[in-house]
């Protein structure tokens, strides 16, 4: 396993990240976090771990720069906005791909909460390009009309006691071209209950896993293209 700490830039921005590359990695998921939160967010290196072991390549980073953050820590203005997230996903999936270091991999987003919605929002932006999507306790609803035309595989991953979540996720299911919800009993929104959050990472894995291969069987795209 091959971890390294990068820096994101464009349009005078810096965000920092984390790249973790397994041995001939089946392909590469980018996270996007949630509200309040940053790539050191530990529910999604809960999950990310877990993806590793399926041979699986992650990419944790900042949505916002420290700046930013401190300034929503006080007004939480900025992690709702989800056009911005979802812009600053697609600039992160763009620069790695660059880099080459995705190597020509199968590409997938893993969003918690308002990240959901970001990722939503960036997989309309690349039809075809995303392989899969995966969102834990997700806002589907902030993506807005973009459901509508997201066309990778998306599971939604819900706790069973997450109540005002799992309706939302439930309309979202209906929207989506191709979307699977999943409950997990007894579980509120961040999955703190025992063994939660490690069914969110067998039912994380397994889906990227089945698209990645899928996708490698169809023939991935070796880049992401340009903004439309």
């Amino acid at each position: 396993m091959v971890i390294q700490d990068l820096r994101i830039a464009f349009d005078g921005l810096a965000l920092d990240g984390t790249l973790a590359l397994p041995q001939h990695p089946l392909g590469l998921v980018v996270f996007a976090h949630g509200s309040g939160s940053s790539r050191r967010s530990p529910r999604n290196w809960h999950v990310a771990h877990a993806l590793h072991g399926r041979g699986i390549a992650t990419l944790l980073f900042d949505l916002l720069t420290a700046e930013e953050a401190e300034i929503d820590a006080h007004d939480a203005t900025l992690r709702f906005d989800v056009q911005m997230l979802g812009e600053r996903l697609l600039e992160a999936t763009d620069s790695i791909v660059a880099t080459g270091e995705s190597r020509g991999l199968p590409l997938g987003y893993f969003g918690g909460s308002t990240g959901a919605a970001a990722a939503l929002h960036a997989a309309a932006r690349r039809p075809g390009r995303i392989a899969a999507i995966v969102a834990r306790g997700g806002r589907p609803d902030l993506a807005g009309a973009a459901l509508s035309t997201v066309t990778a595989p998306t599971l939604l991953i819900v706790g069973g006691h997450d109540t005002a979540v799992l309706a939302a996720n439930r309309e979202a299911a209906r929207l989506l071209p191709a979307a699977r919800l999943e409950v997990i009993p007894d579980a509120t929104h961040l999955f703190p209950e025992p063994g939660a959050l490690d069914e969110v990472a067998r039912l994380a894995g397994a889906w990227f896993a089945e698209h990645f291969l899928a996708a490698r069987h169809h023939g991935a795209p070796s880049q992401v293209g340009a903004a439309s």
